[in-house]
């Protein structure tokens, strides 16, 4: 439900009645919060660790043993001095985002709510199996009866979507929407900050506009993230070019797609962005258009 365009026959996409837009990220329903920085257990965390009333709704057996398949354990604890010789800003960032000791993890999991644009704003919730460099599972019920999942597992994207878990509304799979979801999963880092450290095979770079670049490969695709961060280096909005078709033009190509990260908390020691507004066109005039994600982060784990 993350590319905004019209079904093809040769993507393998059947669409009854109802038109889904994109899924991508989340801003929860509530205000967004400025510069706070939470912590577990401040109140905001809505479901029970590990609850598994959502999976158990709109995940089958295929999405748990997707789940299972990409989750990596950790090896080693993060050591600030492996940050030497990164662009200053960069080391910035990645210091405030994992606390030293912290394991180094490849996966995470995720719950999250917020409100997604599906032709009209409408609440969801979610649960999502996260490995940056590898792919996820992003499982979640929207307007209260649409239920299913977007993923993309050994280099293979998907989207399936059903009414009351019934009736198909929308089923896509191929090559245009296994990038699509790659490039996704590669801009999902900044919530496993753990993933972008350089051992992973990040290359980072000093911007010309003051940003900082991270070069992230995911499933044989490579991503140029564009951030820019505060003076205590926490990640205010991302942006690159995405493969979609957000016009509905019935051709994919590369789109500026990013957004603007509202609040922060800490979770197993790393601090993400876990509330923010996403789309496509950032940046340009076409952004209020083009924004469809609104989301708060309520729990995530790092996969140890």
């Amino acid at each position: 439900m993350w590319l905004v365009r019209e079904p093809r026959p040769r993507e393998s996409i059947v669409c009854a009645s109802l038109r889904l837009s994109s899924f991508t990220w989340l801003r929860g329903s509530a205000a967004s919060h400025g510069d706070e920085v939470r912590s577990p257990g401040d109140g905001h965390d809505d479901l029970l660790p590990h609850d598994t009333r959502l999976r158990v709704l709109v995940t089958g057996r295929r999405e748990q043993g997707d789940e299972a398949h990409l989750l990596r354990p950790a090896d080693g604890m993060f050591d600030p001095a492996e940050l030497d010789g990164l662009p200053p800003a960069a080391a910035t960032y990645l210091r405030s985002a994992i606390a030293p000791g912290t394991p180094l993890a490849l996966s995470a999991r995720i719950r999250m709510k917020g409100r997604i644009k599906i032709g009209r704003w409408v609440p969801f919730t979610a649960e999502e199996v996260l490995t940056p460099h590898d792919g996820f599972v992003w499982a979640a019920r929207a307007a209260g009866i649409i239920t299913g999942s977007d993923r993309i597992v050994d280099g293979s994207g998907a989207m399936d979507w059903k009414i009351l878990g019934l009736v198909t509304v929308m089923h896509a799979d191929g090559p245009d929407v296994s990038q699509s979801a790659a490039e996704r999963a590669a801009a999902e880092s900044v919530w496993v900050p753990t993933s972008l450290l350089p051992r992973f095979g990040v290359e980072w770079s000093a911007l010309a506009d003051g940003r900082i670049g991270a070069m992230v490969r995911t499933a044989g695709h490579e991503v140029d993230l564009g951030m820019s961060i505060d003076s205590r280096g926490m990640v205010r909005s991302t942006c690159f070019e995405r493969w979609g078709d957000p016009d509905d033009t019935g051709e994919f190509s590369r789109h500026p797609f990013g957004g603007e990260f509202t609040a922060h908390a800490s979770f197993d020691g790393i601090t993400i962005p876990t509330e923010g507004r996403l789309g496509w066109h950032y940046g340009t005039d076409r952004w209020e258009e083009g924004e469809f994600f609104r989301y708060r982060i309520t729990d995530l784990r790092l996969a140890t």
